[in-house]
């Protein structure tokens, strides 16, 4: 290479200190900033009404229950666990007519909390900081339904439970455990730190004994067997249009066959896919389900019984859990993808560029997600083919991140030594 050519490529590298800058927390916290803002505001602005469960639905529980008229999960059998209607409460501390505001505050306080955490105090790392970019990266592919359902605000403690898993077992069990009982699904990584951890009687105790609590304040509220209405309302539902069982109907449709159809069920507030088997396959999902949950745990247990390394098997058994939720789900909704972070995030942290297959698939599940819902959601109700490709598209994705992390679990029980961790991890 000639001098000249040295001096034009020195010349067209980005200096030294644009790097460092651009490799620090000051960048990461600007990008977790500008991409939250623009998610508020695509919340409150997009066409498709995106926060139509926040303004529409958890607004008229929290005041019917300010008012004393009704408590969702007390006074009534609920579609959520009791925890939920903390977070539904608090964010009417401006007001009703700011209440959509308040509620994307208080998830983007929440989601700084588990920024925070991540990046640590110390010296970041180089996993830690790809796995920061690649949540904000993640959360702007999914777009304004990353900020705007209930699940938004169990994914901060999913993240900081997995994060402290290791180090700090029993506040990482509390952290999962409130998350589980805001929405069911932190209870499976629950599950992900008892299997893997050393010190899984911690968890298991702390768990059980903070739902005991839960439970018997709940009681004491007047709730009765209505604490566990969200059990009942859960299995009672029908089979949604985004779920993974549905796509065959929605092809169906797409046939122009006239016995399939997608109704709107004004009891569940969603719309859900009618016609001949529907019921068999939306009865078949709760069995289907534990079966895949066993499935994983079985695999999870004989890692652990050999000794798999921490590090090596609670991501991708995390992330098993996860998905084998979201498969065999009857519902589907596509905020469940927010869900997929947590054990991402861990995975990257701990295993760098062996988790960036799951991270990439992951990404795409998100895009695909945000393509559908919300601006164009009206495209999948009528069963449009190309909206039913995406939908199709994304459920390979899961099914093919399942086998991903299946294959993990497995070998991560059958490695003759851990892997290799870098200490800067």
């Amino acid at each position: 290479m000639t001098g000249s050519s040295v001096e034009q490529v020195t010349s067209d590298a980005p200096p030294r200190g644009i790097r460092r800058l651009l490799g620090g927390r000051a960048a990461a916290w600007v990008a977790f900033v500008l991409v939250h803002a623009l998610l508020a505001a695509l919340n409150l602005f997009a066409p498709g009404y995106p926060m139509g469960d926040v303004t529409g639905v958890y607004l008229v529980w929290a005041e019917t229950a300010q008012q004393g008229w009704l408590r969702m999960g007390i006074d009534t059998p609920w579609v959520y666990p009791i925890l939920a209607f903390a977070p539904m409460t608090a964010a009417l501390a401006f007001g009703a007519e700011w209440y959509g505001e308040a509620w994307l505050a208080m998830v983007t306080v929440l989601d700084a909390f588990a920024f925070a955490v991540l990046l640590g105090r110390g010296r970041l790392s180089v996993r830690r900081r790809a796995a920061a970019w690649w949540w904000v990266a993640f959360l702007a592919m999914l777009g304004p339904i990353a900020l705007g359902r209930i699940d938004a605000v169990t994914v901060p403690f999913a993240i900081v439970g997995l994060l402290w898993a290791a180090g700090r077992p029993r506040v990482a069990a509390m952290l999962l455990t409130v998350g589980a009982w805001i929405k069911v699904w932190p209870g499976a990584l629950v599950a992900s730190l008892v299997v893997a951890l050393r010190r899984r009687g911690e968890v298991a105790v702390m768990a059980v004994a903070l739902s005991a609590g839960i439970l018997g304040v709940s009681l004491i509220a007047g709730s009765g067997l209505n604490a566990f209405g969200f059990v009942a309302q859960q299995a009672g539902r029908g089979l949604q249009v985004e779920a993974p069982l549905a796509v065959p109907w929605l092809w169906w449709i797409v046939a122009g066959t006239d016995e399939a159809t997608i109704e709107y069920d004004r009891s569940i507030l969603t719309f859900q896919v009618e016609g001949p088997g529907v019921e068999v396959a939306s009865a078949l999902t709760t069995p289907l389900m534990a079966i895949a949950v066993a499935a994983v745990l079985a695999l999870g247990i004989r890692a652990a019984m050999r000794r798999a390394p921490v590090v090596a098997l609670l991501p991708p058994l995390a992330l098993a859990f996860i998905v084998a939720l979201m498969l065999a789900n009857k519902v589907g909704s596509p905020q469940f993808v927010t869900w997929l972070a947590a054990p991402v995030i861990l995975g990257i942290a701990l295993g760098g560029g062996r988790f960036l297959t799951p991270a990439a698939m992951t990404a795409a599940i998100a895009l695909l997600t945000h393509v559908i819902y919300p601006y164009w959601y009206g495209w999948l109700l009528i069963a449009n083919p190309g909206f039913v490709l995406l939908l199709t598209l994304k459920v390979v994705l899961l099914a093919a991140l399942l086998a991903w992390a299946l294959v993990r679990v497995w070998q991560a029980g059958s490695a003759r030594r851990p892997p290799a961790v870098d200490a800067s991890a």
